[in-house]
């Protein structure tokens, strides 16, 4: 039994420690805040097998310069002088390939399948409650172009063996029941589900504490001990933690962490938000993606979460209104009936999303350490493949033969 430090209590660190834990591992975990503020907590709670086309693909970048001019826009990089932003920047655009889409889908299909399969075993143990939902995803639109757009996506999605069905708007309708739906039509996938951020992270905590794991919270890692080529100890402001085996799963921290190692990982936080609709009388059964809006309606209970927006701003928390005063305009327009005003500042919450520049997370050892490995870069899918790369970490530390191949997220691919 190894002793393992965990920097980050987001969900890819959080299910890190359940499989380590269960594999027999003595797990401490270090959150630099508290577990109701990280990107996980408020995300927007999908599952989601059919998201395989990675952020970097054809037409992102003309697509970003022109958001780029409006304020209220889903996409945003906020102006700075940053040599990683321009690396990282750089990288994306080189990846922006119809040949690295290809590369991509069967593996963000393999890890997004995992993880909802593991999803499922965790909501049948009962060990962890966390409002387990499957009733797929629509992806809906307003205009021809995203109709053509989307008509190609459900294509590539179910020649890769994922299933895709395009509706017109009387079919979306059918599957909303309770509310009226005002679009030209959708893409559903049935095979994807949902679940509540918040009640996950708050009681897979528990369970965690429960087994004996160490939990220690407002907690800033400012340095290490290396012996060789391990990693001896973890010095925070407060104390140190002597450890045998060290896993980086802090989000869009971890190139601050990985620095301190004399590693550059290019990565960017891409700030969301989101906000709670409380008590909503005629709630949506499906969660739905708002194409044109670039934002998201997801049920929780009898409340309804919106989400949105992807401003790449560094580790940057502020809210900008306007970015949710866009979100909340693009509600209207497809739920005509849901009365959504815009939300005081305070009820707003935003969280940093990790992007790595090629849309593939970082899962694995980092070469030249014999006892570190990386969780990190997932983008907008953190929750939807945190037990899928949980369980990868696992399988890497206690030297399994992982559950799939996981040569594409070598954390050092870039070097």
């Amino acid at each position: 039994m190894n002793s393992v430090t965990i920097i980050g209590g987001g969900v890819s660190g959080l299910f890190s420690a359940y499989y380590l834990q269960k594999a027999g591992h003595q797990v401490t975990i270090i959150e630099q805040g508290n577990f109701s503020d990280g990107c996980s907590f408020g995300n927007a709670g999908m599952i989601v097998p059919s998201h395989i086309v990675p952020l970097a693909q054809p037409g992102m970048i003309s697509k970003g310069l022109q958001w780029m001019l409006k304020s209220t826009s889903p996409f945003y990089v906020k102006p700075r002088l940053s040599l990683d932003l321009m690396r990282w920047g750089m990288l994306f655009w080189k990846h922006s390939t119809e040949e690295h889409v290809q590369r991509s889908i069967p593996i963000l299909r393999d890890i997004s399948l995992l993880s909802k399969t593991l999803f499922q075993e965790l909501a049948a143990s009962g060990e962890v409650d966390f409002g387990w939902h499957e009733r797929g995803l629509l992806m809906l639109y307003k205009n021809a172009d995203t109709e053509h757009e989307m008509a190609e996506e459900a294509h590539l999605a179910n020649r890769a063996g994922v299933v895709a069905e395009i509706l017109n708007g009387q079919q979306v309708q059918a599957l909303e029941p309770h509310i009226r739906v005002d679009v030209r039509g959708g893409v559903y996938y049935p095979g994807d589900a949902h679940i509540t951020p918040n009640l996950l992270i708050k009681n897979l905590l528990a369970y965690l504490k429960k087994q004996g794991v160490n939990v220690l919270e407002n907690e800033e890692v400012i340095g290490f001990e290396r012996k060789g080529n391990k990693i001896t100890a973890v010095q925070t402001a407060n104390s140190k933690h002597e450890t045998e085996e060290l896993i980086i799963a802090a989000g869009a921290w971890s190139p601050i962490l990985t620095e301190k190692l004399g590693i550059s990982l290019p990565l960017q936080g891409g700030k969301g938000y989101s906000f709670m609709l409380k008590n909503v009388k005629n709630n949506i059964e499906v969660p739905a993606i708002m194409l044109e809006a670039r934002a998201t309606a997801t049920p929780m209970g009898g409340d309804l979460r919106f989400a949105g927006t992807l401003e790449v701003a560094g580790t940057d928390l502020t809210v900008n209104m306007n970015r949710v005063r866009g979100i909340v305009q693009g509600i209207n327009n497809y739920y005509p009936e849901i009365e959504v005003a815009l939300p005081e500042k305070e009820k707003v919450w935003s969280g940093l999303r990790p992007c790595s520049p090629d849309g593939l997370p970082y899962i694995g050892r980092v070469k030249g350490f014999d006892n570190v490995t990386l969780a990190t870069g997932h983008g907008m899918m953190g929750v939807s493949l945190g037990p899928a790369t949980g369980k990868l970490v696992s399988e890497v530390v206690t030297g399994k033969i992982p559950a799939m191949n996981i040569n594409a997220f070598n954390p050092l691919r870039f070097t």
